[in-house]
């Protein structure tokens, strides 16, 4: 036969007959016997009849509780020798309140408890099972959890690999476009100040020649103002004369007067001033050049933010008329769409939209790289993108259905992932760039205006197989137009 353990018996000993657990502040009745404070309270307080003792039933009396402050002492010895059995059989988890090993686990409070616990009136209803096997349930469920955010994790890291990669690449095409940048405008610079220096210096010298001739002509003029002067003077005297003395070398003053005829100052010469209006021209030429430079500045940078497309082939894309929904007028041209109240009379045709107020792309591509430019607003609501050719024309169409897009829903910008995803944009964009890569199975959204990004479907969203443009426009303000 087994000895007892003399550490279970104690715990035995110290534990209250009412609650089963370890006596706390514990006191002794009439009879003997021993339970905790609160305890023993709550048993009579609950009692219709004269207080009487729950073990032996003896009556006794109710003020007669008095503490047993050796059995309290002998409680914390007993929780104490309990703990260190408990560490000497292997080393396992104990309650801190009982001091007994956690070998049950209590599925309604999700916590390891001890027998005392399972015992006590907190535990007492809840379905418990082993430690063991609720450690080996949780255990597969973690590992599946584990194998899946693995999975993840591994995807991520491809994708952040594949990503520095592209950045890299675009940092140093960047890099790349602002050293050409730097030196195309360093030897524009160099270029107009050295024609600016001979300019100049020309200039100069023709101001030098021209005021050289100013200055011969004022003394020329001042020269001859003067000696005139003199003569009208000598006039002037002699004609108050008598008669007599007046007609005294009248001959010889005559002859000083037909000298005296006024001798005209240098002209400029018609070389200088041919030479004046070749600068005048140079400067409006200057002039126009500098215009058309600053017209052409943005085309270059349209021309750089095309170049940021990569191989991208743009392509003219014309509406369908055959699948247009019946809300959907399109211009001569098909190449703009607008949203009107009343539905017009046209055939019912298999591939016409008849709930979504779409409309595809003539254009269906199977291979290679492909963009195109839409102009859209800030008006109503409109949708543009791709859509498998095979796409639902009947009923309504939901994201991850055949169609990848952005738009503009309710006064905000939407990608119609599943389920859909708010973009944040700080700006609106009058056109967009809807760029097709078929080989990867990519779609990404671009604003024409500066070349921002908006938001790419990654590779492997686009199934291979016929790829149309498409497009959704509804309010009676809303409209959509492709730019040639």
């Amino acid at each position: 036969m087994a000895t007892e353990d003399p550490v279970e018996h104690l715990q035995d000993e110290v534990a209250c007959p009412i609650c089963l657990e370890y006596f706390k502040d514990p006191v002794i009745i009439d009879c003997g016997h021993n339970f905790c404070r609160v305890c023993i309270t709550h048993c009579w307080e609950r009692s219709a009849t004269a207080a009487s003792c729950p073990q032996c039933r003896e009556t006794v009396h109710q003020g007669n509780l008095r503490p047993n402050r050796q059995l309290a002492n002998i409680v914390e010895i007993a929780k104490r020798l309990s703990f260190r059995a408990a560490k000497g059989a292997g080393g396992e988890r104990v309650s801190g309140e009982h001091q007994e090993v956690l070998k049950l686990f209590c599925e309604e409070g999700q916590t390891p408890i001890c027998v005392v616990c399972d015992r006590s009136r907190a535990h007492r209803a809840h379905r418990v099972v082993p430690v063991q096997k609720a450690a080996q349930e949780y255990k597969e469920k973690i590992q599946a959890h584990w194998k899946t955010l693995q999975e993840e994790r591994e995807k991520l890291l491809g994708f952040k690999l594949t990503g520095e990669g592209k950045n890299w690449e675009y940092l140093k095409q960047i890099q790349e476009e602002r050293q050409k940048i730097v030196s195309e405008f360093q030897q524009l610079r160099q270029f107009l100040e050295e024609q600016e220096r001979l300019l100049l210096v020309r200039l100069e010298k023709l101001d030098k020649e021209i005021v050289k001739i100013r200055n011969e002509n004022n003394t020329i003029l001042s020269e001859e103002i003067s000696r005139l002067s003199e003569l009208i003077s000598e006039l002037e005297g002699k004609y108050q004369k008598p008669a007599s003395e007046f007609l005294q070398d009248v001959r010889y003053t005559l002859r000083r007067c037909k000298k005296g005829k006024f001798q005209q100052p240098v002209d400029i010469s018609p070389e200088l001033e041919v030479r004046l209006n070749h600068f005048s021209q140079k400067t409006v030429a200057l002039s126009e050049i500098l215009r058309k430079f600053k017209d052409t500045l943005p085309s270059a940078l349209e021309t750089t933010k095309a170049g940021s497309l990569g191989a991208h082939m743009q392509v003219n894309v014309t509406l369908d008329p055959d699948t247009a929904h019946l809300n959907l007028v399109l211009s001569e041209d098909l190449r703009s769409v607008k949203w009107e109240e009343i539905q017009q009379e046209l055939p019912d045709n298999p591939e016409r939209f008849d709930t979504e107020p779409s409309v595809l792309g003539s254009e269906g591509f199977t291979s290679g790289r492909h963009c195109w430019e839409v102009e859209v607003g800030d008006r109503g609501g409109w949708v543009v993108g791709v859509a498998k050719e095979s796409v639902r024309r009947r009923g309504e169409i939901r994201p991850g259905e055949g169609i990848w897009a952005v738009g503009y829903v309710l006064d905000q910008f939407w990608a119609l992932t599943s389920p859909a995803t708010h973009l944040p944009l700080s700006w609106v964009p009058s056109r967009i760039w809807v760029c097709l890569d078929c080989d990867q199975g990519q779609v990404t959204f671009m604003d024409a205006g500066d070349g921002a990004p908006i938001f790419t479907f990654p590779p492997g969203s686009v199934p291979g197989e016929r790829i149309r443009p498409w497009f959704w426009v509804l309010g009676v303000e809303s409209q959509l137009r492709l730019c040639p």
